[in-house]
């Protein structure tokens, strides 16, 4: 998904990270997050006021067990808190978003984008300390629908002139057969698998990494692999080229995909942000 701008920023500088006016912005993130880039290129720093220290520094920590487990991705090089806030530094990834792609450099990298999401999804369970299953997607969802805090272009088309209460509403009877999945199809999900948080090295096209960690944790697989076959069809020429990439994406990955589940946390995943 993308940011939303929060009310105010704070800077590496501010937080102590240090290197002067060696920082550039990037982009202002969801709520206050600010995203800079050292002038090398090198590193990346997050930083957020105050409020929002701890889910910060909770992203911190699942960027730190994930590169421990062999899976490609950033590395946590410092990190600052104080009464300003807070301030992740994370290793830049080499490469280009794979949302900034051609379409057919994208259809190349395809069946290795499947194979770095199936090895992340093989991380095994019983390692993981962090969870995102569907029971706490409920409930952030059902929060954010109660503050009326959806963003209607989050929203399929056909959807946006829809109460968000009624939309959720429209899912609720499902839960308990999807939490019955879950449990019985768990991984590790990034929580966020989109284009733009999957990094391609432009001249292999392989997967040089997964950034945007902050969501990671357990969770039934569909969630990821419906937000990532969503996003690519907005890549792919037509409707029966988006067809067949699923097809594709489905054989490569090894899994037989169960397209009502991928419709139900699609339809979910945009009332957790908010």
């Amino acid at each position: 998904m993308s940011d939303h701008p929060g009310p105010r920023t704070v800077s590496p500088v501010q937080l102590g990270a240090g290197d002067g006016g060696g920082w550039l912005s990037v982009t202002a993130g969801e709520s206050g997050a600010a995203v800079f880039r050292s002038a090398d290129a090198a590193r990346y720093a997050k930083c957020v006021p105050a409020t929002d220290s701890a889910g910060l520094k909770d992203e911190r920590d699942r960027v730190a067990w994930l590169s421990e487990r062999g899976v490609p991705g950033p590395r946590v090089l410092d990190w600052h808190s104080g009464d300003a806030g807070a301030c992740l530094v994370t290793s830049a990834i080499p490469g280009v978003p794979a949302d900034q792609v051609s379409a057919a450099d994208l259809r190349d990298s395809w069946g290795r984008i499947a194979d770095a999401v199936r090895e992340l999804h093989e991380v095994p369970v019983w390692q993981c300390p962090f969870r995102r299953d569907l029971d706490a997607m409920v409930a952030m969802a059902r929060d954010v629908v109660t503050r009326a805090a959806v963003n209607p272009e989050f929203l399929p088309v056909e959807q946006q002139h829809t109460p968000a209460t009624e939309l959720l509403a429209r899912l609720t009877p499902q839960v308990a057969r999807r939490r019955d999945q879950e449990a019985a199809d768990m991984v590790v999900c990034h929580g966020d698998l989109c284009l733009p948080n999957i990094v391609l090295d432009p001249q292999t096209l392989n997967v040089s990494g997964f950034i945007d960690l902050g969501r990671l944790g357990l969770a039934d697989r569909h969630a990821d692999l419906a937000l990532l076959l969503a996003n690519a069809r907005e890549t792919w020429a037509d409707e029966e080229r988006a067809r067949a990439a699923d097809v594709a994406f489905a054989e490569r990955y090894g899994i037989a995909l169960d397209h009502d589940r991928l419709r139900f946390y699609l339809h979910l995943d945009p009332f957790t942000w908010g």
